[in-house]
């Protein structure tokens, strides 16, 4: 830890430098932080110390709720503990618990007015919440199963309680676009995995208990990995889960509505179809590490600064270290967290609160952002005045001119508050001056980043979010991605960014303003 000399800062400077008091008893009561000086303690030498050990062999890949996780969340416990920076909980317990299930494939039995349809050439259960015995002498036909705010399959149709049947794909309107977003570019429910979970999603939030979906080609590529007993995704163990979502093939889907592939209009259709499968779920424990900095004059105001902890494990004996993706966040947070601390010593707490929080189960479906923000938020969302989430920022994307590398690309900044982008743009400029790339912040964006790492849980409960993001390389998700290839200079320059920012929203007068909520 270094030791640091405040320095008096000028009244007229722009930024507010935070004044608060802290345990440092020494510390004058006159004198003003220059967060520049707490800036420096965030080092290359320190990053690259931090994540040669997070990012080894040792770790196992940090897959969610296996061997290598739990020795992550160990380490950020020490870490924390080292640097004198408490719980939330105000005890040594630096974890919160994340309950999971890990579904196990199941079999389900169909049949369709007196014919039997099999798994894996028919059908295959892709989740289900519990075991189903049904009888339905009718179900309710949804077309393409979007619910979206300009367009919904579901406006004249009642489905609670009901088995529904969707088909992939998104109509288009006479010039050929998107009808959901206008333009030709895919959305979240054209076609692929992202609208599975989104027209899932549609048919449990209007109440259905099943949802058979027709995607042939889907189908042809799921159903060999679930007949050799795949394991299903991970996801969070709720008690009023009460759903099964199965994808079909065509003739199934035929039998069902012989019409299929040309009708598009929500309609309840007659039939006797009997549906039985049988759950098998195993139930996994992960965590969220999370530490706390108290705020000086406005405790009950929190900064979110997060990071996701895990990554891909071990997969044919080799190690996915994710060592940008996220151990180059992670380590960031411990350096951003020991320069706010480093202040704290020397009279300097922030005006308002920080959470540190280092979430499990991104990989898996941001599933530990998730049940902070949806089912256990320690500090009331209502309290939280925004999120800065780190994920990936450690290497060059091989997209951009070569030499062109002092650049980070940020995502979300404006979708909420004006006056957070504002701030960010100013920060930068004060302190860092790094090349804002507002490339993937576009709405028509087809990566979608915005809704693909955990600040996204935070925006959709109106926080306001910075997304800072390196872009992918030939490494992503590769055994690969390992520390000696990251561009330490670069990390240190933009995790600097991060904190000078949080340094602001966490000092300034008044919280930040959401003027862009939904």
């Amino acid at each position: 830890m270094k030791k640091l000399v405040p320095i008096i800062c000028l009244s007229t400077i722009i930024f507010a430098c935070g004044s608060g008091k802290g345990n440092n008893s020494n510390a004058s009561s006159k004198s003003v932080a220059n967060p520049v000086d707490y800036a420096k303690t965030i080092t290359q030498d320190e990053l690259k110390t931090l994540l040669y050990k997070y990012a080894s062999d040792e770790f196992e890949g940090r897959n969610t709720g296996e061997k290598g996780q739990k020795m992550a969340v160990e380490y950020l416990k020490e870490q924390y503990m080292s640097m004198g920076i408490s719980s939330p909980y105000n005890n040594d317990n630096y974890f919160q618990e994340v309950p999971l299930q890990k579904q196990q494939v199941a079999e389900a039995e169909i049949m369709v007015n007196g014919t039997s349809y099999d798994a894996y050439t028919n059908h295959i259960v892709l989740a289900i919440s519990k075991s189903l015995d049904l009888k339905a002498s009718e179900i309710v036909y949804v077309g393409h199963g979007i619910d979206a705010d300009n367009y919904s399959d579901y406006k004249d149709v009642d489905v609670k309680g009901k088995i529904v049947l969707a088909k992939a794909g998104e109509p288009k309107d006479a010039s050929g676009n998107y009808i959901t977003s206008g333009t030709t570019e895919n959305t979240k429910w054209t076609n692929g995995r992202q609208s599975l979970s989104s027209k899932r999603n549609a048919a449990k939030d209007n109440g259905a208990k099943a949802m058979l979906y027709f995607d042939g080609n889907l189908f042809s590529r799921y159903a060999p990995f679930y007949k050799r007993g795949i394991s299903g995704r991970l996801s969070l163990k709720t008690k009023s889960d009460d759903f099964a979502f199965l994808m079909i093939e065509e003739n199934l889907a035929k039998a069902l509505h012989d019409s299929i592939s040309e009708d598009g209009s929500a309609k309840v259709l007659s039939t006797n179809l009997t549906l039985k499968a049988e759950r098998k779920a195993e139930d996994i424990m992960s965590e969220n590490v999370v530490a706390f900095i108290k705020g000086s004059e406005k405790p009950d105001e929190v900064l979110v600064i997060s990071a996701h902890l895990d990554h891909e494990g071990i997969k044919n004996g080799q190690v996915y270290n994710g060592a940008d993706d996220d151990g180059s966040g992670t380590v960031a947070i411990l350096e951003i967290a020991e320069a706010f601390q480093e202040a704290v010593k020397n009279g300097h707490t922030p005006k308002r609160s920080i959470l540190f929080l280092h979430v499990t189960g991104e990989e898996k479906g941001l599933l530990g952002s998730r049940y902070y923000t949806d089912m256990d938020p320690i500090y009331p969302l209502k309290n939280t005045v925004a999120d800065l989430n780190i994920d990936m920022i450690g290497r060059i994307d091989p997209k951009r001119k070569e030499g062109d590398r002092n650049y980070v690309y940020l995502i979300g900044s404006d979708k909420l508050s004006t006056e957070l982008h504002e701030l960010s743009e100013d920060v930068n400029k004060k302190y860092t001056n790094i090349e804002l790339d507002y490339t993937y912040n576009d709405e028509n964006d087809p990566n979608r980043y915005y809704y693909r790492s955990d600040h996204y849980n935070f925006a959709k409960n109106n926080v306001p979010v910075i997304f800072y993001f390196n872009g992918t390389h030939a490494d992503y998700h590769k055994p690969s991605d390992t520390p000696d290839k990251i561009e330490y200079d670069l990390l240190e320059n933009r995790t600097r960014l991060v904190f000078h920012t949080a340094w602001e929203v966490a000092n300034r007068d008044e919280r930040i303003v959401v003027d862009k909520a939904e």
